[in-house]
């Protein structure tokens, strides 16, 4: 039997996903079908062919790299027997189990728990909630992070009260210098090339041309997290949710793209912060929020994604079936006068990266109060974010996201009037719109498209224990009537 080549994924970067053999043979397959079938973002195709280029040059001789159409295109070129590490989608593992006959998938690689840890974990729960608090205390148990004995250390698990404060009062952004922005180079020149070259010959992309912003290289990777580290974690977690329309980075990582690319061991990127806290460079407080969304949230989204099935991500708990209108697909924030969702979809364009509570309560929750169809919305998400996989997204975006699920991540859906945006940003005080206003010209988006969403569900809704007091608003409202005229009226025009 001739020996077996590995081949690797294009977000399988890493060390941690090479084989124990030095002397086994490498292919990286690169598939331009693969822009030709969806519209990605440019800035996205650029940071995953630059990775896999990259990543080639770093192996040298004991890579083979292949460009071709499809996948199948690339193997047929490669002989004798092959191994996997375990793909990070339904999709590429379906591809693999076709050519099971010479194709050896190995355990996943790239997350902090295993799987069988997982099943054993979700076992052990019997017919509880599958909680991503209590996933994340047994993975401190289990990884030592932040423990004290068998305790937590200062005996807290969770620094939430300490977290998530509304932004400074007054203050257009941060006081933090710019974030270490990688370095082009040729192999980013010969991509650009590439990507209009492909664009000359019908392939489409969203988004701006702008320079690379997110690591391609572990090196470049462990550069961004020092600098992370060394600069903005401190403030991380207390302006975690915050929104500030001058301030486009904030105090966030910027490494969910090189993790997602397995550029970097997220169990080594957690016990770097943690040492961050234990020198003192940082408060406990951040440190334990960031350590949260790597090895509790990103592993806890990764074993649902498997655990779920496949047909998870059908799930269409509202039956929203609107499509998602140009605006939206062309990323077109110019067009949109609600301050908010415009910085949201700008940030998108021009970069194919905005922060979680941009996703999640400007964007999801506008597309969840309009009714898009959550598996279309769920493909314009990967599509269009550089840190956006399968694996990511549909329990982001069909679970927590557009509660899609009825329920299963989430126990309430993520929406919001104005109020909340108000809170945590500084987007409504040159807003047209005035968050506390649900009808007129101007009446918040947000505001109104939240009793609508509730009046078109309530019947659903109605035995949602976390609703009780919304749904008990909703029904003394006077104006509802010529609310959901008003939003009718509105369709789907941007705001």
């Amino acid at each position: 039997m001739s020996a077996s080549t590995l081949w690797l994924f294009g977000d399988q970067l890493g060390d941690h996903f090479l084989p124990d053999d030095p002397g086994q043979e490498i292919v990286i397959i690169e598939s331009a079908a693969v822009f030709r079938r969806r519209r990605y973002h440019r800035a996205k195709a650029q940071l995953i062919l630059s990775a896999m280029r990259h990543r080639a040059v770093e192996l040298g001789d004991r890579v083979r790299y292949i460009r071709a159409d499809t996948y199948q295109d690339g193997l047929a070129q490669v002989s004798g027997p092959i191994q996997v590490r375990h793909p990070t989608s339904w999709a590429a593992l379906r591809l693999v189990q076709k050519l099971s006959d010479r194709v050896e998938v190995m355990p996943a690689a790239g997350f902090v728990a295993t799987q069988q840890e997982f099943q054993e974990w979700a076992a052990g729960r019997g017919k509880k909630r599958l909680l991503m608090e209590d996933f994340y205390r047994t993975a401190r148990r289990r990884t030592g992070l932040l423990m004290d004995g068998d305790q937590p250390v200062a005996g807290r698990w969770n620094f939430d009260a300490d977290n998530r404060e509304p932004p400074p009062k007054g203050e257009q952004r941060l006081d933090l210098p710019e974030p270490a922005w990688p370095v082009e180079d040729d192999i980013d020149d010969e991509v650009r090339h590439d990507l209009q070259q492909w664009e000359a010959a019908g392939v489409s992309f969203a988004g701006t041309a702008g320079p690379r912003r997110f690591a391609a290289t572990a090196i470049e990777a462990e550069a961004v997290l020092a600098d992370f580290i060394e600069h903005r974690l401190g403030l991380f977690g207390r302006y975690e949710d915050a929104m500030m329309a001058d301030d486009d980075w904030m105090a966030h990582s910027l490494l969910s793209a090189p993790l997602n690319l397995g550029l970097l061991d997220p169990l080594a990127v957690a016990r770097q912060v943690e040492a961050a806290y234990v020198s003192g460079e940082a408060p406990l407080a951040a440190a334990e929020g960031f350590i949260r969304q790597v090895v509790g949230w990103r592993d806890y989204v990764w074993h649902l994604y498997w655990y779920l099935g496949e047909e998870y991500r059908e799930g269409n708990y509202f039956g929203a079936t609107k499509e998602l209108p140009d605006w939206w697909q062309d990323l077109d924030a110019d067009s949109v006068d609600a301050a908010c969702l415009s910085d949201s979809l700008r940030k998108t364009r021009d970069f194919g990266w905005a922060h979680h509570i941009e996703r999640l309560m400007v964007l999801g929750s506008w597309a969840l109060q309009r009714g898009y169809d959550p598996l279309a919305l769920n493909d314009w998400f990967r599509r269009n974010y550089v840190d956006g996989y399968d694996w990511v997204m549909v329990p982001n975006v069909v679970g927590m996201s557009q509660y899609a699920d009825g329920g299963v991540m989430a126990t309430k859906p993520y929406t919001s009037g104005g109020a909340y945006i108000n809170r945590m940003s500084n987007h409504c005080r040159g807003c047209r719109y005035r968050p506390g206003n649900r009808l007129g010209e101007q009446a918040c988006p947000f505001t109104a498209g939240y009793w609508d969403f509730l009046a078109r569900n309530a019947e659903i809704l109605a035995g949602n224990a976390r609703l009780k007091q919304p749904l008990a608003g909703l029904r003394r409202l006077s104006d509802l009537v010529e609310l959901r005229e008003q939003e009718a009226a509105r369709g789907d025009a941007a705001p």
